[in-house]
């Protein structure tokens, strides 16, 4: 049952508000969102996408200006689109997601991303496991494997695992602070990686850097070349970049997914805590990934494999394996987080607490196969591309619906277990999307601005013939 913002709600030991607004004595304060954002995307992931970018041949300029301009434009879309309406509804996307699709489709809805994010967190758990590796000297997969190929790997993989479902499964309160305690010396471990990394270049090139000319012909010429990509990767130019840092959180601020988190925001600008995780971990914590990465094949060419735990072993030593596990566990947490709440609102009877622990086991099975975080920048791409549409359609319901004169929340108002309109929008822009990436040449990188606004506009038009033909009950 829904009660009022300001009324008091008891609040018991994992308590998440699942099916009422947050009330105002939950509410957090800045500093809980900069640690958490802070942890969350200067992570463990961040060794094996900025490798990728190596990978994929793309030129110094292209990734600088692209990640800068990209960031941006992330941080601007939880702003503007995810925080306000977290802020004034206090919903979770999930419940939030009923009122406006009913029941049935959101079971859909819920299914199809608890599943996403459990793939997500798996690849941090991957990430994690790759340190363990460095340690205990098991074989670890390849650039190009799909499967385990080791029983250390699988045991591996199950002890990270394991452990960063209990965190998640003790409530976002938990998440948050594991994230501010740890972010900060993550930081740090990741700007030395880049540091030593630009070092060790200098000392097998025998350059001498004096002046920001000749570190930037260094990077030019050694590190982000900008040749021919790797065989099996995409040839990445400034607007590959640019995009995929703005989209490769999609789902969570344009496809509203982080309602569930910025519900909790006393005020809605604190979205821009979301800075702290774009800048530090997705521009220097990508930047320095990279480096490491193109030293490596600057030693042997032939050593393409993308294994975050050598990599920061090389750099760091001890200090750089800790910091892959801790990463790796800071990313997962509020990932499973998510998952566990989208499996809970389908079956909300079972606590959170044991269906996020369940989660937590999923994840752990999809760690074991490397082949999603091999391909995390497909991957991250298409699972924004999957949830997108639904962020379209919570945003028209919120802002716009009315002024076209229908029918917001319509599912909780109608009694209906499925609105049409809101289930086709999602259908059909996906179908869409899909066959522009298979027939009409469109890389997956470029589909889900425009999915956006086809997803926006088919919600409105169908809901205008929809709504006219069921109406609400009186």
């Amino acid at each position: 049952m829904e009660t009022n913002q300001e009324q008091v709600v008891e609040s018991q030991p994992g308590t998440e508000y699942e099916r009422e607004p947050v009330p105002q004595k939950a509410w957090l304060g800045f500093k809980s969102f900069l640690g958490m954002y802070a942890g969350e995307h200067c992570a463990g992931t961040e060794l094996m996408i900025g490798p990728l970018f190596v990978a994929a041949g793309v030129s110094a300029f292209n990734l600088i200006i692209g990640l800068l301009l990209g960031n941006a434009l992330a941080v601007i879309s939880w702003m503007l689109m995810s925080a306000p309406i977290a802020t004034r509804a206090r919903l979770t996307l999930y419940y939030q997601l009923e009122k406006i699709c009913g029941r049935w489709l959101v079971i859909l809805y819920n299914l199809v991303n608890g599943v996403m994010f459990c793939f997500l967190a798996g690849a941090m758990v991957t990430v994690s496991a790759t340190a363990l590796g460095v340690w205990f000297k098991f074989q670890m997969p390849a650039l190009n494997d799909m499967y385990p190929n080791s029983v250390g790997w699988v045991i591996a993989v199950l002890f990270c695992g394991s452990m960063i479902a209990v965190v998640a499964a003790y409530g976002y309160n938990t998440v948050a602070r594991i994230g501010s305690i740890a972010a900060p010396w993550m930081v740090l471990i990741f700007i030395a990686f880049g540091i030593v990394g630009l070092r060790q270049f200098i000392d097998v090139t025998g350059k001498e850097i004096q002046s920001i000319g000749d570190l930037w012909n260094m990077a030019n010429d050694s590190i982000w070349k900008g040749g021919a990509p790797q065989e099996g990767q995409v040839k990445f130019t400034f607007w590959h970049v640019m995009f995929f840092s703005w989209f490769c959180n999609m789902a969570m601020h344009i496809g509203m997914s982080d309602l569930s988190v910025l519900r909790y925001a006393k005020k809605s600008w604190y979205a821009v805590a979301a800075g702290a995780g774009m800048y530090l971990g997705h521009f220097l914590a990508w930047i320095a990934a990279s480096i490491l990465y193109a030293y490596q094949l600057h030693l042997d060419p032939k050593d393409t494999s993308v294994l975050p735990g050598p990599l920061a072993y090389r750099a760091a030593g001890l200090a750089g394996l800790i910091c892959v596990i801790v990463a790796g566990w800071t990313t997962a947490n509020p990932t499973i987080y998510r998952a566990g709440l989208a499996f809970q609102a389908i079956i909300p009877k079972v606590s959170r607490f044991k269906v996020t622990i369940i989660t937590g086991l999923v994840a752990t099975i999809a760690g074991m196969f490397p082949a999603i975080a091999m391909k995390l920048l497909d991957f991250v791409s298409f699972y924004g591309m999957v949830l997108m549409p639904m962020g379209a359609v919570i945003f028209v319901d919120f802002w716009l619906i009315k002024k076209f004169g229908l029918q917001s929340y319509y599912a909780e108002a109608s009694g209906k277990r499925f609105n049409l309109a809101a289930g086709l929008a999602w259908f059909i822009t996906f179908i869409t999307c899909v066959c522009l990436v298979k027939f009409a040449g469109v890389q997956i990188y470029f589909v889900s601005l425009p999915g956006w606004f086809v997803a926006a506009i088919l919600y409105i038009v169908i809901s205008k013939y929809y709504q006219q033909k069921v109406r609400p009950n009186a």
